[in-house]
């Protein structure tokens, strides 16, 4: 069988704390990789990370949506992302008979870091600690594992090029994974069924965008909140190389089937003209 493209697959939020659920979605992508797709898989873990400062009695505050991490902190933080949740992943699809590999982008230096510079809404600089962006990606060990048929499971922690840890938000993680594999498609698993017109009309869903309308659709208030991260990855993804995007339901396992068949399913943002 010839491989298929590449497919990455952002996964997080509360499809990850469901245990039930998550071993549906973990069956479901398993079932890709046994049909010839090669696919990776970008995780972040936000309640895991929050139970492990609790548990560790350190506070975090939030500034604009970004956890302030401080060193102290960041321990924590990779022991939840790798330890926990990374170490989790890899274990449940090798159940499923697969040959899953954990990561994080400080392996192979598949990713480098650079220090978040973060201005408030009202334009003060904020040093959020060891909170930082994708400042470049070599994707050799993660194309060279795709080769070899493993499962490369990657969470988003990378260190800068004097070696400093920081944490990175996934959604831009991933996208930036996904534009450097030049993959066929970017997926981001959310708890909606895609970009909806109104959030309070579930039948509003809008079926494809081209990225060019993201802006708008910003400007108008339609694309708000936690929706916006991930529309904004979906827009590195593309710009970078990723063929298209799509933004789907991670809690409702049948829209991961549907796309797994080969039908429509949640939003696809695809390339302007």
């Amino acid at each position: 069988m010839q491989d298929k493209p590449v497919s990455v697959f952002k996964y997080g939020g509360n499809a990850m704390t469901d245990n039930a659920l998550k071993e549906q979605i973990v069956s479901i992508l398993s079932e890709f990789v046994d049909r010839g797709h090669r696919i990776v898989v970008v995780h972040g873990g936000g309640p895991f990370i929050k139970k492990a400062l609790a548990d560790a009695k350190i506070e975090s505050e939030f500034i604009d949506g970004h956890r302030q991490t401080t060193s102290e902190a960041m321990i924590h933080v990779e022991k939840a992302l790798k330890g926990e949740v990374n170490t989790d992943l890899v274990g449940s699809f090798n159940r499923k008979g697969q040959k899953a590999v954990g990561l994080s982008g400080k392996d192979g230096r598949s990713v480098t870091a650079v220090k978040r510079k973060h201005l408030t809404k009202e334009g003060v600089e904020k040093d959020l600690g060891q909170v930082g962006d994708v400042g470049k990606i070599d994707p050799t060990l993660i194309e060279t594992l795709l080769k070899m048929k493993y499962i490369p499971i990657l969470t988003c922690i990378a260190a800068d090029e004097n070696g400093d840890d920081y944490n990175i938000n996934a959604d831009m993680f991933a996208g930036h994974i996904a534009g450097a594999l030049n993959a066929e498609r970017f997926i981001v698993m959310t708890d909606v069924d895609g970009l909806l017109e109104d959030i309070e009309r579930p039948n509003s869903l809008m079926r494809e965008i081209k990225v060019a309308q993201l802006s708008g659709l910003k400007d108008s208030g339609i694309i708000v909140g936690g929706m916006m991260p991930k529309v904004e990855a979906c827009e590195i993804a593309l710009e970078n190389g990723a063929q298209q995007a799509i933004i789907l339901n991670g809690t409702n396992p049948g829209q991961l089937r549907k796309l797994l068949n080969g039908s429509d399913t949640g939003t696809k943002i695809i390339k302007s003209d």
